[in-house]
This record gives C-alpha cells, structure tokens and sequence, in this order.
C-alpha cells in the first residue's frame, strides 16, 4: 500500500468515475490526478454499479475501495468494501441488510443537502442513523454549510465515526476532501483506523460546479 513519509495513506473516499451515468473521471485521469495530488487511495461509489470500482480496483497503481452510492427509495446511501452490485429502488433497511450480507460498511452520504433531490427524509434519517459505520460530516460539493455543521452535528450525538468526500464527478475534484489514516486491509482494520484519521475539508468552487453542470446539460443530465 502506498503511503505518505509519515506512513499514512490519503484516501478520498466519495468518488465516481464515468462508470456512473453522471460521472466524468476516467481511470488513467484520476491516476494522474491523485499522483499530482498526493492522494494515495480512493473509495470509488458510482451510482448503482460498482463495475467502474472493480475496474479502477485492476488498473490503478493504489489500493481502491470498491463502493457504490445506492439510490435507496428513500435518499442515497453508500457501501464500501462490496463484492456485488446492490440494485436501486430498495428500501434503506434492506439496502443496508445487503451491504451487511457483503460484509461491507454503511457509510451515510451528505444527509441534510436538501437542495439535492436524493436528500433522505426526516423519519428515514431516524430510522438509519443508529445503523451506520459512520457519517460524511463534510461533502465537498454541498452547497451550502449548514448542511456539513448538521452532519457533524449528527455524527456527534449518535457518537458515529466521522468521514468526509469530494464527491467528485470529474477528475479534477478528486482530494478536495480526503482522509489521512494508517494504512488497513480491509473493512476491520479500515474502521479500526479511520478513529484516529484526520479528515481534511475543501468546498467544490462555484465556478467549477456551474462547469459540471453545463457538461451534464450537454449529456442530457438533470
């Protein structure tokens, strides 16, 4: 595993590849990027597939998280250190019972963005805070702040292991967020050392956002 020379590893791990209908970053790009950027690892969760996860997991010259972002009935959830696609249209419960059956980790994604149409519920955020492995406190592209400051604000009554994501569409995004830990194996040790990780935090630019969604215009993307 490749690591800093302070032997920690720097893994952004909210990423999407253009495996995802509304992704842009093809593998060669984000290996470029991440060598630019120091980053040393990365979660890929496209949405609904993890087949982009698998193929960066084969090519790229650092460790890779397989993951998927599930459109869940009720808002979006992701899973890490999955072998198999989760289908769209479940419920939350069963979805995170199948990221379970994979041995894989909940992990909740941005949720109090209520300006994203995936944003979860009120009563479905009740129902599934309690069963998670832990709560993005910071999303790179969230509009606005307050949506983080709530997050973190959850992360810390429910006593939950605190993550942060670019959620990045396109390879420049990549490391705008990110997690530097100690090196792990696999989703045991990932937790145990994501405890003593120190999150680092960069808003998306406005300028960058409004680019991104111009190329989804063009893609015919909402």
């Amino acid at each position: 595993m490749n690591t800093l020379e302070n032997g920690l590893f720097r893994v952004d791990l909210h990423v999407h590849t253009a495996f995802s209908y509304d992704g842009f970053a093809t593998p060669e790009q984000l290996s470029r990027v991440c060598q630019r950027k120091g980053i040393t690892g990365l979660a890929i969760t496209d949405h609904n597939t993890i087949e982009g996860a698998l193929h960066c997991q084969r090519h790229l010259p650092f460790p890779v998280i397989v993951g998927e972002e599930v459109s869940t009935r009720s808002g979006h959830l992701i899973g890490l250190f999955l072998k198999e696609t989760i289908p769209p249209g479940l419920s939350m419960m069963e979805t995170i019972a199948r990221i379970r059956d994979q041995h894989g980790l909940v992990y909740l994604p941005h949720p109090f963005d209520r300006v994203r149409s995936s944003h979860i519920g009120d009563v479905e955020l009740e129902q599934v805070a309690g069963l998670v492995d832990m709560v993005e406190v910071f999303n790179s592209r969230n509009l606005f702040a307050e949506a983080n400051r709530q997050a973190l604000a959850l992360a810390q009554t429910r006593q939950s292991l605190q993550t942060v994501g670019s959620d990045a569409h396109s390879a420049s995004e990549v490391g705008n967020s990110f997690v530097e830990m100690a090196p792990f194996s696999g989703a045991e040790e990932f937790l145990l050392n994501l405890r003593g990780g120190h999150l680092h935090g960069r808003k998306t630019s406005l300028g960058w956002r409004a680019i991104m969604k111009l190329r989804k215009r063009l893609r015919g993307i909402r």
